[in-house]
């Protein structure tokens, strides 16, 4: 049976292999003293489609420290007890924006390039320059050229290489929405949560075994894998022969013990109290399919939404996977919360999935509950997380939960001024209770026009081409890629002597993807391969 041991005992840097050397004499005067591990970096990343109205949600303050009294007017009001730990990174553009006139994206789709580039940075192909087309393989099935961040991090960081991706509703999405590219065009599935369940409580149940495919999908680091960076610059040493041997016996001492590495909060009572149960594992199984399982309670304090969310935070507490991505659904019907229509159409602001017609009654209103709700469903994320002792402080303060939407407004389909926020400062790598506008550094970065159109009081007819809307294409630039790079780091992701993600690289991330700026992905990829701005967001870093 595997030795479970608390990570917290083991060490970073040259430490690590320091737990040896007390036993080695020939180099003891050459190492330093062991120093206790600091608690694993994560990235849980909310996904949601259709943007949002924005002037709802951002705060006046674009940058600058942000208090509760800041978010209490605005969408983001459920995270006012969070504050403190809350990081708004403003000014930020995504890659690919479709328009009608092919002016900063490729000629696709409106979802279908904007999802591919948005974590791949890549263009998508088959290329399309008719934006108005409806070719099946370009309009539809078009996937990008690249990997996207979840799959570039965990190469470097998860067991065996894989990130862990649910959808919130079960099943998998097609070209049109997914986000998660393990390679080139090549699409990744979802996990299901009966898996993940299955893994995480085989962790921590005594006598109940994992099949071998289950738990390689989640864990299979071992304390060796852990250290042996730190163990090949011990071997480097000038050591004696019996030394040697004593480090050789030392790691095969690791091999038969060390196989695991689970935290202590890794357990059943935590299970069960995030409601991460098999009786509610079985509900999420069976539900009825046109059931609006996002919105349907489990319980008093968990609907099916939430089940996800605790999913991953046990998944999280567990340590079974640094890079965790909980997808929202796209052109779903929110009939839990009142609204008969889907959210695409909705978020053009018409009874269709279309850009151009008259505005549906009250639509703004509409909008607003389900922007709501995601904010809720964010808040209770941030909370579970904040709920959880992990070190110094919570399992939050060792995470970068970030939510990220497809676009800024949905009717302008724009993604510059994208509305993303992030709580929790990955072990003190990020700066918190601020707004950062990375863009300019203004204090008072315009919330867009969302409510332009359509107001109350004022029918009037949608015009999503104009981008009327949305913000002004000149302002909030500043490239997305430039963030990875900082959740990159943070988590310790390294590159090569190029700057891109690299395993087995050295230096920190300073590139990410084929292109940086949106008007390079005309023409799908026709463009040579330029980042004109690498480097990360200093201004986002705890110590700038």
């Amino acid at each position: 049976m595997t030795t479970r041991i608390n990570r917290r005992i083991f060490l970073r840097g040259l430490g690590g292999a320091c737990v040896a050397a007390p036993f080695l004499g020939s180099i003891a005067d050459r190492t330093v003293m062991a120093q206790p591990a600091a608690p694993p970096k994560r990235l849980i990343v909310m996904y949601t489609h259709y943007g949002c109205i924005t002037t709802r949600f951002f705060p006046k303050k674009s940058h600058g420290p942000l208090t509760a009294a800041d978010l209490e007017p605005t969408t983001l009001k459920h995270l006012a007890p969070y504050v403190d730990k809350l990081l708004m990174p403003r000014g930020i553009r995504a890659m690919n924006e479709w328009t009608a006139t092919l002016a900063r994206g490729q000629g696709n789709d409106h979802h279908t390039q904007v999802n591919g580039s948005y974590f791949t940075c890549h263009p998508v192909t088959p290329n399309s320059n008719d934006p108005f087309s409806f070719d099946q393989a370009t309009k539809f099935n078009a996937m990008p050229t690249g990997p996207s961040l979840d799959h570039v991090i965990a190469r470097q960081l998860s067991p065996h290489g894989t990130p862990l991706l649910m959808n919130t509703i079960g099943g998998n999405d097609n070209a049109q929405s997914a986000i998660s590219y393990s390679a080139a065009e090549t699409l990744f599935k979802s996990i299901p949560a009966s898996q993940v369940f299955s893994s995480l409580t085989g962790l921590f149940e005594a006598g109940r075994p994992t099949s071998p495919d289950t738990y390689a999908a989640m864990r299979g680091k071992s304390i060796l894998d852990l250290v042996s960076d730190d163990l090949q610059t011990l071997e480097r040493f000038d050591m004696s022969r019996a030394d040697k041997q004593k480090l050789a016996a030392w790691k095969e001492l690791l091999h038969a013990t060390g196989s695991v590495v689970v935290p202590s909060q890794c357990n059943t009572s935590l299970a069960t109290a995030l409601g991460v149960t098999q009786e509610n594992i079985d509900l999420q199984s069976t539900r009825p399919s046109v059931d609006d399982w996002l919105t349907r309670r489990i319980s008093d304090s968990l609907d099916g939404a939430d089940l996800y969310s605790n999913l991953a935070v046990l998944a999280a507490a567990c340590n079974a996977n640094p890079v965790i991505f909980l997808k929202y659904p796209a052109a779903y019907s929110f009939k839990g919360l009142g609204l008969t229509q889907e959210s695409e159409g909705l978020s053009s602001r018409l009874d269709h999935a279309g850009v151009q017609g008259p505005c549906v009654p009250g639509v703004i209103d509409m909008l607003l509950t389900i922007d709501d709700y995601h904010a809720r469903k964010f808040a209770h994320l941030v909370g579970q997380l904040n709920s959880i002792d992990e070190g110094d402080g919570t399992l939050l303060d060792n995470c970068a939960a970030v939510w990220f939407q497809e676009m800024s407004d949905g009717c302008a389909l724009n993604l510059n001024n994208l509305p993303i926020v992030q709580v929790g400062s990955a072990g003190g790598y990020f700066k918190t209770g601020w707004a950062v506008n990375v863009d300019d550094g203004s204090p008072d970065l315009t919330a867009g026009n969302s409510e332009i159109t359509c107001a109350e009081g004022t029918p009037g007819e949608v015009d999503g081409y104009s981008q009327e809307t949305g913000t002004d294409p000149s302002l909030a630039n500043a490239p997305i890629n430039k963030y990875y790079c900082n959740l990159m780091n943070a988590l310790g992701v390294k590159a090569g002597a190029d700057g891109f993600p690299a395993p087995g690289g050295s230096g920190p991330v300073t590139h990410f993807g084929m292109y940086d700026r949106t008007e390079d992905f005309i023409g799908g990829g026709t463009n040579p391969p330029t980042i004109h701005d690498p480097g990360e967001f200093t201004a986002l870093r705890a110590s700038s």
